[in-house]
């Protein structure tokens, strides 16, 4: 039975060993939080920092073959893993990933286009940016940052700048111009080693203070949007020379156009539809990826909503549980904090 190392240990981590098992794979996850929720599922957790050089040898000396569940995994653990143990999705991606600037770039490069943006390293590079793109702009850290952290919002050339660059802590930023779209859709696509490609359906994504609210399958976009998001998604995969499943957001303009957001590479918040309303789930496609095996059939059996349970939203549980045609999912967390992800559900429709 081959064991699959697991970099990180939270919720994306703990349905990607359930998914494991399921196909009789062992996992280990390592993770600096004792008790993570990715641990309560695993085989065996490694109490240590995601760049311990002893915990990494540790995980190279358990697992057959290693993947991550988020993007902030240093690249030099992932290099050095893929020294002894293959790793996927790719080091590669995780550079692209990891900084904004390099990841808008490579976007462009493959062809798709992105919001305008320009790079911000001093108070005065971001004014220089906030004049050409008429004062209005999102402020973002290059690095880090997730669910709507590390920004700063201009809506308008009212908006003052002052002190904006120390604010985020005068490390590198990027500033992104607004893009006036309909709306939010991201693909969950997998590639298998020898370039196999899958997409599951694009999901409608809707966002409360920066962190997913809600995925909806089908989305409210026409075909030509669908096949031209695929078509992108696909594209980031081949480019990257990718291994696993990856997710892709985008904006819809109004005639319905994409407009390429950001990429994660790695299993999806928007795609946990997929083990309610699919026969393959996202979580059980990457494992098939990074295995070898044949990737499962994407297509969904039912239309879906999925929801978010955050912070003091666990208290639905009880009613959740009441109702017919919903897959709910806990992550094993203790303690509910404000935008804390504590689990969430999909309602069959």
């Amino acid at each position: 039975m081959k064991t699959i190392g697991i970099i990180g240990g939270g919720q994306l981590g703990r349905m990607l060993a359930m998914a494991a098992a399921r196909l009789n794979f062992r996992t280990v996850v390592l993770e600096p939080q004792p008790d993570c929720p990715a641990a309560q599922v695993a085989n065996d957790q490694i109490v240590a920092a995601y760049d311990d050089p002893r915990g990494l040898d540790e995980l190279a000396r358990l697992a057959d073959l290693i993947t991550y569940e988020f993007e902030n995994v240093p690249v030099s653990a992932a290099e050095q893993l893929a020294r002894s143990r293959p790793v996927f999705p790719p080091p590669k991606a995780l550079e692209v990933a990891q900084d904004r600037l390099v990841e808008k770039r490579f976007i462009n490069g493959c062809g798709i286009a992105t919001a305008g943006f320009h790079p911000v390293d001093s108070q005065a590079d971001l004014e220089a940016a906030l004049a050409e793109f008429g004062g209005a702009g999102v402020l973002k850290t290059r690095r880090l940052g997730y669910d709507g952290k590390g920004q700063r919002v201009f809506r308008s050339a009212a908006d003052d700048p002052a002190g904006a660059y120390v604010a985020l802590g005068q490390v590198p930023l990027i500033l992104e111009s607004f893009v006036p779209f309909d709306r939010e859709i991201s693909v969950i696509a997998a590639r298998a080693p020898d370039g196999t490609t899958a997409c599951f359906d694009p999901a409608e994504n809707v966002h409360r203070n920066g962190i997913l609210h809600t995925s909806t399958v089908p989305p409210s976009v026409g075909g030509s949007t669908t096949e031209a998001a695929r078509k992108a998604a696909t594209t980031i995969l081949d480019a990257l020379g990718y291994v696993g499943v990856i997710g892709v957001e985008f904006f819809v303009l109004a005639d319905g156009g994409v407009v390429a957001n950001e990429i994660a590479p790695r299993v999806h918040n928007s795609g946990h539809w997929t083990e309610a309303a699919c026969v393959v789930s996202q979580f059980e496609q990457h494992i098939r990826a990074i295995a070898g095996l044949p990737l499962g059939d994407p297509s969904r059996h039912s239309d879906c909503v999925m929801q978010n349970l955050v912070g003091d939203d666990i208290a639905r549980v009880p009613d959740l549980l009441a109702e017919r045609n919903v897959l709910l999912h806990l992550y094993g967390k203790a303690e509910a904090r404000s935008g804390r992800k504590m689990g969430h559900f999909t309602r069959l429709l």
